[in-house]
């Protein structure tokens, strides 16, 4: 008989048991970390209605969205000037250092899946991105 160790047991975490990631909350977003192993982070939001985050990059991580319920924004680009908008059903990649922030509009909350890869902090806050030349 093979007995499988400890740390490849099957596990489960319920959402409400699943805490809140370290470092400075945004007002009107639920983060919570499912797991992480090294330089992958895994996790959920829910963003309510009319809530904008400040502009961060993720350092060295690429994040990847999957939009559970709602619609979720990412501006981005020179100025801000650019965006994507998730729905229901679609993925949502961050690269690495991208300059970004997250709108829901009043028809929220919106709920997505995060999974984060690579070394260095989880979030790094600036002050927006540059303007286009």
């Amino acid at each position: 008989m093979t007995v499988q160790p400890a740390d490849r047991a099957v596990r489960i975490v319920h959402a409400d048991a699943a805490p809140p990631p370290p470092g400075p909350a945004t007002a009107g977003m639920d983060r919570r970390l499912l797991h992480e192993d090294g330089d992958r982070w895994i996790g959920w939001v829910r963003v309510e209605s009319g809530v904008e985050s400040g502009w961060h990059h993720h350092n060295d991580r690429d994040t990847y969205i999957f939009v559970m319920r709602g619609r979720m924004r990412i501006e981005f680009g020179p100025g801000g000037s650019e965006a994507v908008e998730g729905t229901p059903g679609d993925f949502i990649l961050v690269p690495r250092q991208t300059i970004h922030r997250e709108v829901v509009g009043p028809d929220g909350p919106t709920d997505g899946f995060l999974v984060r890869i690579g070394p260095g902090p989880q979030v790094v806050n600036v002050d927006g991105p540059e303007e286009a030349r």
